[in-house]
């Protein structure tokens, strides 16, 4: 089945990751030791992370799990949730390196203060009720390599704060408020994963959005509108999973798409898009889960689709499709999952009336003359 990418949750995982990065955080602190200097004290480094954790500890106004209840006092390293780590250059030195809160269910919101936890390598607040805009202080956090927000009610524009922290690889906004357009700038990034679904965002999907180099990157539940652009093609030597459910999408699905070699997992469900489907799919042979359901696609569903070697999910239900090729009429006898209702498909139950597959039919639509707004 799919692997679907999600943050790391757990206590242990995150002093797991910790371990496992520590070549990357030594990588890092030399990167940016202009900022962070090697010679500070143990005290001196921890005694700034005691102020901002106390601060942020004023502006918690509903702790019903008692996680910041020991956030007392200067032993910062004993408080939950907060990891010390032997700073990489000098390990007699100890360092705030990791935050997790996943799952606290603490409301408030982040102060400026944060911006002292210049050592900090992960930040993970993942389902808690904290609100409002980031800080901008936060673009201190210069060894920053994990920063999930996720499930919390943060508001405003897209945060740009965190297109200046250098060392960030996997971002999750996922589950908020944010509105208004993503700033082309998140592609320029050298991110792994980009998570911004089930927010407010608008405008179209930036034109240089293969520019990134992620492997997971998910946008479902927005409000984009306009096409998928042709440079897709660009995450080919990355791009593992592509998540556009509900989106707005409108015109074709571009051939592009089949130049992501690396791609598992398509799912562009639930949008406006129409035409065929690209044969250029038939190409993809990692692809595990291919979803293009609740759309407008017609014509045929190619068989080389269908004989993917690792494809275990296809649905194309709520379609307009009128012929299905070869296995793709009975994709259960190789052990896929297939959904193929609601079409135009001859001798197929629970298939969409005559009426509907004819007004269809007679307006069929030319891709290569179809023209998205810029």
């Amino acid at each position: 089945m799919a692997s679907f990418s999600f943050p790391i949750t757990t206590t242990a995982s995150v002093l797991l990751l910790l371990s496992l990065t520590s070549s990357v955080f030594n990588n890092l602190a030399a990167k940016h030791s202009h900022s962070s200097p090697i010679k500070a004290t143990t005290n001196q480094r921890l005694k700034k992370a005691y102020i901002a954790l106390q601060a942020w500890k004023h502006v918690i106004y509903s702790d019903p799990n008692n996680m910041t209840a020991n956030w007392v006092g200067p032993s910062v390293c004993n408080y939950t949730g907060i990891y010390c780590a032997p700073f990489p250059n000098d390990t007699n030195v100890q360092a705030v390196a990791g935050i997790d809160l996943n799952h606290a269910d603490i409301a408030g919101f982040l102060p400026d203060e944060l911006g002292l936890l210049n050592d900090l390598a992960l930040l993970h607040l993942n389902s808690n009720r904290f609100c409002g805009i980031l800080p901008l202080s936060l673009s201190n956090l210069t060894l920053l390599y994990e920063l999930d927000l996720s499930n919390n009610r943060f508001v405003g524009p897209f945060p740009s704060v965190v297109l200046s922290l250098p060392s960030l690889s996997y971002l999750d906004l996922r589950f908020n408020e944010f509105e208004g357009p993503l700033p082309p700038q998140l592609f320029s990034k050298d991110l792994d994963a980009i998570f911004v679904n089930n927010n407010r965002f608008t405008s179209m999907i930036p034109s240089n959005l293969g520019s990134s180099s992620a492997s997971v990157v998910v946008f479902a539940n927005n409000y984009f509108g306009g096409c998928l652009p042709p440079s897709i093609a660009n995450f080919a030597n990355t791009l593992e999973e592509l998540l556009l459910v509900n989106t707005s999408l409108s015109g074709c699905l571009p051939p592009e798409v089949g130049f992501l070699y690396k791609l598992k997992v398509l799912d562009v469900s639930s949008n406006k898009l129409a035409g065929p489907i690209p044969y250029s799919i038939a190409g993809l042979a990692h692809l595990e889960l291919l979803n293009l359901a609740h759309n407008m696609f017609s014509g045929i569903v190619p068989e080389g689709i269908c004989v993917l070697p690792k494809l275990s999910n296809f649905t194309f239900s709520y379609n307009y499709f009128c012929e299905e090729q070869g296995i793709c009429s009975n994709l259960t006898s190789k052990g896929t999952l297939y959904d193929d209702r609601r079409n135009c498909l001859p001798e197929k139950p629970l298939q969409r009336s005559k009426k509907e597959c004819d007004a269809v039919a007679e307006h069929p639509i030319d891709c290569l003359a179809f023209h998205c707004g810029t």
